[in-house]
């Protein structure tokens, strides 16, 4: 089958390219749902207890089992940071963080760095050996002037309001996309379970990773339950239950952080968002290997209309050695890896890579929609500095090179290779 780079269109024109940006802009996003039971708790406490939030006996049970974890967590940190935007980072040694948990990664430490990044087009590995001086992420808690230790890696602090904010709906999925939450745009629809999509997307071959720099946008959310992101999709395996992604990117989502910054987010699943993955390290799973990057945590300074514009460099890519997929921030800070381990199909390679953004429009049918934005939350023919946008969008192909995304990759790798 050819390979393909398209853009998908549905219900509005929301996409649209130029040389060399891809603009990718919206105004919308997902639906909520809320869950009945028989245990009821004050979301919030003093002025902010203003809702109240019911849960059944094994939402009881997870909730129980969540606190347990974050109690670890906090038991397990040598070194706490207050962030000027009220976070809490705890340094975590890294052999003790949550990716461990995960039956598959039991015993196991974080892996030593992979010897080869994918290739430039000039034939140089791409921007390995970044000066520790650099700052490869810039966020609020690092304006503290404190840093964690050789050994740990910064975990932001998940209070419990964030816990019975995030599972208002459902105790026994905090930290995880609502089932079936992505399968409209692995469909090639730019709206599937209420969520809404602007993607570009590259299929029809076999792909080991992928490269972009996006703008990152205060998109103003207009409700607690709904969020805006912007990412990169890397997608194998079948739209029913055993879809795999990687993904990684900005987004902003009162209900999980409680406020309306842009943060730094990851997320994966093995199962097409039905029981497995989660967003950041609230499961086990994505292994960090970084002491400089929180992941959650808020990036600052940001994007403004008609002014300066503010991007951050992702690179996704699966190691031909050791095979684990690997994630890169701006000119080489590695900031972790999704071990191959978790998965099935991505466990050899991507079918699949999408750039864009995603919503969730919580209003009901026959209801204006949501007025949440995507990205900047403007269309893109109003252009640069005003529109969202992906640049130096590229691909990882079979033998470890970047190539541009309209050229895209051979679909065949030799045998023997992971």
């Amino acid at each position: 089958m050819a390979s393909c780079f398209c853009f998908r269109r549905r219900r509005r024109p929301i996409i649209a390219s130029s040389v060399p940006l891809f603009l990718l802009l919206v105004s919308f996003l997902a639906s909520a749902s809320a869950s009945s039971a028989t245990t009821t708790k004050l979301l919030g406490s003093g002025n902010n207890a203003t809702r109240r939030v019911a849960f059944s006996s094994e939402e009881l049970r997870g909730l129980r089992s969540i606190t347990a974890r974050l109690a670890r967590l906090r038991d397990a940190s040598v070194k706490t940071i207050q962030s000027p935007d009220g976070d809490v980072i705890d340094c975590v040694p890294a052999h003790l963080q949550p990716a461990f948990e995960h039956p598959k990664l039991r015993s196991q430490k974080p892996e030593e760095e992979p010897e080869e990044r994918p290739r430039s087009s000039a034939g140089r590995f791409s921007d390995a050996g970044q000066d520790e001086d650099d700052d490869p992420l810039p966020q609020v808690w690092r304006r503290s002037g404190e840093s964690c230790p050789e050994g740990t890696i910064p975990v932001r602090r998940t209070t419990e309001d964030d816990v019975l904010r995030a599972t208002a709906s459902s105790a026994t999925r905090f930290g995880m996309k609502a089932r079936g939450a992505g399968l409209g745009f692995a469909r090639r629809d730019s709206t599937g379970g209420g969520h809404e999509h602007a993607v570009g997307y590259v299929t029809g071959g076999q792909f080991y990773g992928a490269k972009a720099s996006l703008n990152v946008w205060p998109a103003q959310v207009a409700s607690p339950a709904e969020f805006s992101l912007s990412q990169i999709w890397v997608i194998s395996g079948a739209f029913g239950n055993d879809l795999n992604t990687i993904e990684a990117g900005w987004q902003v989502s009162p209900q999980l952080y409680g406020d309306n910054s842009p943060r730094f987010f990851t997320y994966w699943t093995d199962d097409a968002y039905q029981e497995t993955g989660c967003y950041n390290l609230h499961c086990s799973g994505f292994v960090q290997t970084s002491s400089r990057v929180a992941i959650g945590a808020a990036i600052s300074p940001v994007s403004s209309y008609a002014g300066r514009q503010f991007d951050v460099t992702l690179l996704i890519w699966k190691d031909p050695r050791r095979g684990h997929w690997w994630l890169q921030l701006g000119s080489g800070a590695l900031v972790g890896y999704w071990p191959s381990a978790l998965f099935t199909h991505l466990g050899s390679r991507a079918d699949m890579v999408q750039f864009g953004g995603e919503v969730v429009n919580a209003r009901p049918a026959g209801a204006p929609h949501t007025p949440t934005q995507m990205g900047s939350g403007r269309f893109p023919a109003e252009g640069y500095a005003r529109a969202a946008y992906f640049r130096n969008v590229q691909l990882v192909d079979w033998d470890n090179n970047l190539v541009p995304a309209r050229r895209a990759p051979p679909a065949r790798r030799p045998a023997g290779m992971l």
